[in-house]
């Protein structure tokens, strides 16, 4: 098919991620492996800033060699040097160093501290070391007998890659620190040796990584059962009537329980979630090497089944028992607190029934008041007409009598003094 490029084409403008899709497939290829071999492998748990600094110091102890170092924002880096070759990948939370070094190819071997390069220690360490392997690649004629090598309480050992090659582990740590691995060579080429290699290094790195969910769902268990206790008590105060003041009390402690069952899940919750998926990445790898038994030793796959799966399911059920402690308290929380709503709309309406009947009273007060200062100022106007009526009688103005004319005028002035009353309140009705 011709590749080549032509110049009348039209540009097409790319994804802004199209190259980085495009490479991600290539990333971390396997490294061809010649048999005898022994590889150190090391995974150091890393952040942003450990990772960022761990490169440079990558790129400094390259140049220092005269090799080439990693190109920026690379997460992957082979250095050849001398006999030996280190591949460094770094990853979202750590950072592996693979040492490959040349192997007499016979049992017994160096110690692993021994066999480390000098070059090792130029290097500063990422983050804490998490991951250690020891891993020899040697012809299945130099097989040592596997009850030597390895503690036969937890060994496990099957055919791989279509019975071309032996693979076998305690995944015991050694005095030295070390997971020791061994792989026999049966019928392997480089190629398929470097990937079988990789894959078995990956088992052991994404399995401890996988783990790391346990200690956190040891530590979390305590506080869960904890807040699944206190929910039950509080449950059951619910079911009593102690007045608003109580519950709004409970409202408080059930609103306390809830923040920290959330801050509690949300700092597992990532932790659970990456062993769930290095989980799956281990049972990808063992799918991947296609094991068969051997020499009656459980495989590796059978191994990690039985190991792995309860502390998976441990850490399983500890975020399903938050998440459904979560979901209890908020539907605990919202009863609790229509509780309150319904006993404050209780509240509200007793008080506007107090407001409405002092409403009345103070009608009744308002109208009693009326009638007495209607009374009263009748009783003022009527005195000043008296006066008026006298001095109009002794001038020979007035015809009548003036108790006559002064007892007329009483029913004029309470009604005048009434209307002029009521005129007053309305008019103070309508501003």
């Amino acid at each position: 098919m011709d590749r080549t490029t032509d110049s009348a084409a039209p540009q097409l403008t790319a994804h802004p991620s199209r190259g980085a899709i495009l490479g991600e497939i290539h990333a971390r290829p396997f490294a061809p492996l010649a048999t005898p071999q022994r590889l150190l492998h090391f995974a150091f748990m890393s952040d942003q800033a450990q990772a960022a600094a761990d490169r440079e110091a990558l790129a400094r102890f390259c140049a220092e060699r005269g090799v080439p170092g990693p190109a920026d924002g690379a997460k992957h880096h082979r250095a050849r040097l001398g006999e030996t070759s280190l591949r460094w990948e770094q990853h979202s939370e750590f950072t592996t160093y693979t040492w490959e070094l040349p192997s007499p190819g016979a049992y017994p071997f160096l110690p692993a501290s021994s066999a480390l390069p000098h070059a090792m220690h130029a290097l500063p360490q990422p983050g804490p070391l998490l991951v250690a392997v020891d891993l020899h690649l040697l012809p299945e004629a130099a097989a040592p007998e596997l009850g030597t090598l390895f503690d036969a309480a937890s060994l496990a050992a099957s055919l791989v890659d279509g019975e071309a090659a032996v693979a076998a582990t305690d995944f015991r740590a050694g005095a030295d620190g070390f997971v020791r691995i061994l792989v026999l060579d049966r019928a392997l080429g480089p190629a398929r040796a470097g990937a079988l290699v990789q894959r078995l290094l990956e088992i052991e790195t994404y399995r401890v990584l996988a783990l790391l969910g346990l200690p956190e769902a040891q530590r979390l268990a305590p506080s869960v059962r904890r807040i699944e206790e206190m929910l039950v008590r509080i449950a059951g105060t619910m079911t009593q009537t102690d007045g608003l003041a109580a519950d709004n009390a409970l409202l408080d402690e059930m609103t306390a329980i809830a923040a920290t069952m959330e801050s509690e899940a949300a700092s597992s919750n990532y932790r659970f979630g990456a062993s769930r998926a290095y989980d799956g990445i281990v049972g990808q790898r063992l799918e991947a090497i296609a094991e068969e038994p051997y020499g009656g030793w459980p495989t590796i796959a059978a191994f990690l089944s039985r190991r792995m799966a309860p502390a998976m399911r441990t850490c399983q059920m500890l975020q399903q028992r938050q998440l459904d402690l979560s979901r209890r308290i908020a539907r605990a929380a919202n009863l609790l607190r229509t509780r309150v709503d319904v006993a404050l709309e209780q509240q509200n309406r007793d008080l506007l029934a107090a407001m409405n009947e002092r409403t009345r009273l103070q009608l009744r007060l308002q109208q009693t008041v009326e009638g007495l200062s209607v009374a009263a100022i009748g009783y003022y106007v009527v005195s000043l007409f008296g006066y008026l009526a006298k001095g109009a009688k002794d001038a020979g103005l007035l015809p009548v009598d003036v108790g006559v004319a002064t007892a007329l005028f009483v029913p004029v002035a309470l009604l005048c003094v009434w209307a002029a009353v009521r005129r007053i309140r309305r008019g103070h009705g309508e501003s």
